[in-house]
């Protein structure tokens, strides 16, 4: 599938048309991958109940999906450049359904936790897969932006979809529904990838960076790990500071490693690229911000103002009907006449905007008035940002190098989101410890100031939010120079000749 380029005399493009079903098949896939961060979130309660899990255990969950997810794309990365992207994009969705079905039939917690593990495992696989198999497929820049478009909006929104999926399914059905959901996705997905993806063969005589792997992933790892236990033990953790120390070295160890090995994991020159290293730290910081308000907003619209799951849900639909917008109508449409940082920053000043309007928020703050304001600005920005950061960070790449690259910017959307939860939880809950302290006073309002502190943790947090994002749109305007595509020109990136 593609569009192709003879290689001698670079004549004419041959569009295969068959590519924009090609195109629903990657994006099903990299909803799956998204939706499943977020998706258990809600269910997370019934889970809890029904498999005896204790308070200090129930956040793995959700960690051992991300741990494994964020640690191990360098790796799946470069999987996919050795042995072939549709091969491994196959593997990950066989293996992703799989691990799925056995957490839906999980009859204990470690059973589960081990389930979300295998399902981070296989993602990290399957994503960098699927953002590369989209980057040697769609080389015409307009054709490149409306692609992009589509899977900037989903990567962007899967989060927010996984809240509303979450909770129809929660209420209506059970928790298990919420891992069950993938296997049909997957089925069609993979009936999809055998007949309409196409991809040349992988590197056959290429070798796995073994030091590379262990040093690299072993850092983010650690890293991420770090992280995510920071939210219930506290920043300074002996095991928090200690895994952020192991973290730094080996990471450090691995850069050094990088420069020396005969064939890296990661391609120094791939994140000295000036525009791909501004891509990379504008992604992971607007994801800082994003998971932390998801993480908010669900507590305070479930806890503080009383919704139903289902309820909760759908208060992220407008959020994710902006987030498209913003990508498909708006960044796709501009993406050929503007260079990227003139979407990418105003769309970090826009979410910056909608994230402020949420400071204001209080106890019994209306959603029609003051939260959806503030939804539909976040969306509309993170639509903007999200689809030239994927295309612009992906764009020039040789396609030996397209499966890591992916994977890099898929990793920045992982440790992001792990250090935004993690992050922004812990100024919360201090915040809100803080503020009850100071105003419980008269013991029979205990309930209500207690809502109260939690509502003024909530709004510190999303201050500093705020800040992160417009952090974010400034490395953009400083350093994504990349110019506009040419009209008519491909995208520089070398594409190989057709596999059937």
């Amino acid at each position: 599938m593609g569009i192709t380029r003879t290689a001698e005399a670079g004549g004419p493009a041959a569009a295969d048309p068959r590519r924009w079903w090609g195109l629903v098949v990657i994006a099903l896939a990299q909803l799956m991958v998204v939706l499943d961060a977020t998706i258990v979130n809600i269910a997370l309660p019934s889970a809890q109940r029904d498999l005896g899990m204790s308070d200090a255990n129930r956040q793995w969950v959700i960690t051992a999906y991300t741990l494994a997810f964020g640690g191990l794309l360098l790796l799946g990365g470069r999987i996919a450049d050795l042995v072939g992207r549709k091969r491994t994009f196959i593997i990950g969705l066989i293996g992703f359904a799989g691990a799925s079905a056995l957490g839906g039939a999980a009859t204990g917690s470690g059973m589960l936790f081990g389930a979300r593990a295998l399902q981070g495992a296989f993602a990290a696989v399957l994503a960098p897969s699927a953002l590369s198999l989209l980057t040697t497929t769609f080389t015409d820049p307009k054709e490149r932006g409306k692609a992009f478009g589509i899977y900037g909006a989903l990567a962007g929104s899967g989060s927010a979809i996984g809240f509303i999926v979450g909770g129809l399914l929660t209420e209506y059905l059970n928790w298990r529904w919420c891992l069950y959901v993938n296997i049909p996705i997957a089925i069609v997905a993979v009936f999809g990838a055998f007949a309409l993806l196409h991809d040349r063969p992988g590197h056959t005589g290429a070798r796995l960076d073994v030091p590379g792997v262990l040093l690299g992933c072993g850092g983010l790892v650690a890293i991420v790990y770090g992280f995510s236990e920071a939210q219930p033990r506290g920043w300074g953790d002996p095991l928090v500071l200690t895994l952020f120390a192991v973290g730094a070295v080996l990471l450090a160890v691995f850069v050094w490693w990088q420069s020396r090995a005969p064939m890296p994991l990661l391609p120094l020159h791939i994140v000295k690229d000036r525009n791909r290293a501004g891509c990379f730290l504008t992604m992971g910081l607007a994801t800082i911000g994003m998971f932390g308000l998801f993480l908010f907003m669900t507590y305070y619209l479930q806890v503080v103002l009383g919704y139903s799951p289902v309820k909760t849900g759908l208060g992220f639909l407008p959020l994710t009907a902006a987030i498209i917008t913003g990508s498909t109508q708006i960044s796709a449409r501009l993406m050929n006449r503007v260079p990227p940082r003139m979407l990418m920053v105003p769309g970090m000043i826009l979410a910056a905007g909608g994230m402020l309007l949420l400071t204001r928020m209080t106890v019994d703050s209306s959603y029609a008035t003051e939260i959806l304001p503030a939804l539909i600005l976040m969306g509309l920005g993170m639509g903007l940002t999200f689809m030239p950061v994927f295309a612009t960070a992906t764009a020039g790449v040789a396609p030996q190098d397209s499966g890591v690259t992916s994977a890099t910017v898929n990793t920045s959307q992982q440790v992001g989101g792990s250090i935004g939860t993690a992050l922004l939880n812990t100024i919360a809950t201090s915040s809100s410890a803080t503020y009850i302290a100071a105003h419980l006073h008269n013991p029979a309002q205990r309930a209500l100031v207690a809502k109260e502190g939690v509502v003024h943790g909530y709004t510190v947090a999303i201050w500093c939010a705020a800040g992160i994002m417009l952090l974010a749109g400034l490395v953009a305007g400083l350093m994504v120079t990349a110019r506009a595509p040419r009209q008519g020109a491909p995208a520089e990136v070398p594409v190989p000749e057709p596999v059937a």
